[in-house]
């Protein structure tokens, strides 16, 4: 029996004032109970009750004990109703974290359009491209690009990732445009590169990868000043065709290259744990599955009308 065990029937006892009724009240024998009573009173190395063969009642100790348990045990039931609702209600807090390069999608979007429909849950989102440790960082949810090397992680394979060459128009009339990736070493190149690491740009050339070594013109840990400079028509970046949609859209870049993006970079969910999770940590896994079929039909859609 453990110590709350041992409390609450000390509680009890102390309330009925007996250990035969409190032995009644809970279905077991009045040895069962004294011999709870004494393990309590072992522990504590104080005794609990002055005893008599009718009654038994509190010791300074005991009175000590009766006093102070009593909004342990209610803060213990109230956890474990809480604990109760986290596990079968979706509802508090969400630790997760994702690269710089995703806040340019619909990301961001999908987190709000599950905040929305979960009103209980709140999400901590860590913006960076440093790989956490999930478990050392206390992360539950961690969205990554490309391939995952950890096999004590699960992965969940949502949407692959398309990726083109990207310029202004004027760029591209001025310098024109690649038909082929080794071309992009004539060009002036926007790159991201993570501290320390040189530059590089990977495709697929008739089923082959290939890897481009770059010398660019200007490299940055993130992708957003790039985005900017080729706005500003001062090369090509190569990036995620869902992050520059907009632009694309509006005109401001036009893409291309678009045959060469690799075919196994895959947008992530990725966790630590299958079992025992929140009920919030699921209604965002199944939020993910929702969004990721909706983009696989979406995709059938289009290439049966393309």
């Amino acid at each position: 029996m453990d110590s709350l065990d041992l409390i609450q029937t000390f509680r009890e006892v102390a309330r009925r004032g007996s250990f035969s009724a409190t032995a009644r009240a809970q279905g077991v024998s009045p040895a069962s109970v004294s011999k709870s009573i004494v393990q309590l009173e072992t522990r504590f190395g104080l005794r609990l009750f002055n005893r008599t063969t009718r009654k038994v009642s509190l010791t300074d100790a005991g009175q000590l004990l009766f006093e102070r348990s009593g909004a342990l045990l209610e803060l213990i039931d109230l956890t474990q109703g809480e604990l109760h609702e986290r596990a079968t209600h979706p509802s508090g807090r969400l630790q997760l974290t994702a690269p710089h390069g995703l806040m340019q999608t619909d990301l961001p979007a999908l987190l709000g359009q599950f905040l929305l429909q979960y009103p209980e849950v709140t999400l901590d989102l860590h913006v960076t491209d440093r790989v956490l440790n999930l478990v050392e960082e206390g992360i539950d949810l961690a969205f990554r690009v490309g391939p995952i090397d950890d096999a004590n992680q699960i992965v969940r394979r949502l949407v692959p990732i398309d990726f083109v060459a990207a310029a202004a128009p004027a760029y591209w009339r001025a310098h024109g445009k690649p038909s082929h990736p080794r071309d992009l070493l004539t060009h002036a190149q926007l790159a991201h590169n993570l501290f320390g690491e040189a530059p590089r740009w990977h495709f697929s050339v008739q089923g082959k990868p290939l890897e481009l070594p770059l010398q660019p013109r200007f490299a940055a840990t993130s992708q957003m000043p790039l985005v900017t400079l080729a706005l500003q028509g001062v090369g090509v970046l190569w990036g995620s065709r869902r992050a520059l949609a907009p632009h694309f859209e509006r005109g401001e870049l036009e893409p291309a290259l678009e045959a060469f993006s690799p075919t196994d970079i895959w947008l992530h969910a990725v966790y630590t744990q299958r079992r025992h999770n929140s009920a919030a940590l699921r209604a965002l896994l199944a939020h993910l599955d929702e969004f990721a079929q909706a983009f696989r039909h979406a995709e059938a859609g289009a290439s049966s009308t393309g």
